[in-house]
């Protein structure tokens, strides 16, 4: 009789560990990967928010930006805490400050629809800029959609047509979305201008200002 109780004992321990297997800290590439299809919430909550700990740590105590990035969503949305807006914004404008070009979209489309902050367009188009600047594609994107919207200034035009037409996409749809984008800003430009901004060189690029003009550093 203690010997079956023995077997069965090891026998759920065995199939309880195998319910709770530890899941592994996502790498830096893993992450990026996961914010660029934006399924990161989606693996939080897959992983049975198991990393939560790690994640804060690593967001908190290590200020690693794009963990930061993560924790700060997991906040704004309560995926395995309690929602708490106000901080989760906070640490995306610290990744930001960083350089996470990811919490720089992040911020400006929050501005552009106007979730967890009054509706304005054109400090979306502050935020995106130092991102699309870096070569971010998905920045590029969403400033060439907010200067074809009528937000930021005309003579930015040029730059953000330039910036996308020669970005590298990472598949058609991408490339067909950006195409579309592209058209609807050139219907806003003097063809001389598109024309220019087609070109492989732009003389209208000032990229090198755009970080010290939104956070004063």
């Amino acid at each position: 009789m203690l010997r079956v109780s023995l077997a069965l004992l090891s026998l759920i321990s065995v199939n309880v560990f195998a319910l709770t297997e530890a899941v592994d800290i996502y790498s830096d590439k893993q992450l990026i990967s996961l914010i660029h299809s934006e399924q990161y919430l989606q693996r939080v909550k897959a992983d049975d928010c198991q990393l939560v700990q790690d994640i804060e740590a690593r967001a908190e105590v290590l200020q690693q930006p794009l963990y930061q990035f993560l924790w700060g969503e997991m906040l704004n949305n309560g995926v395995c805490v309690t929602a708490h807006p106000s901080r989760g914004m906070m640490l995306l404008q610290t990744s930001a400050e960083q350089g996470s070009s990811e919490a720089m979209v992040k911020l400006a489309d929050y501005y552009y629809r106007g979730k967890l902050v009054v509706k304005n367009p054109n400090r979306a188009v502050q935020y995106v800029l130092p991102a699309a600047a870096n070569g971010d594609v998905s920045a590029r994107m969403l400033l060439v959609r907010l200067f074809s919207e009528g937000y930021g200034s005309p003579t930015d035009y040029e730059m953000g047509y330039h910036w996308l037409y020669n970005s590298i996409f990472d598949n058609d749809a991408q490339q067909k979305k950006a195409s579309s984008l592209l058209q609807m800003l050139a219907a806003k430009m003097p063809a001389s201008r598109v024309a220019g901004a087609s070109s492989h060189s732009c003389t209208h690029v000032r990229s090198s200002t755009l970080w010290s003009e939104l956070f004063g550093n």
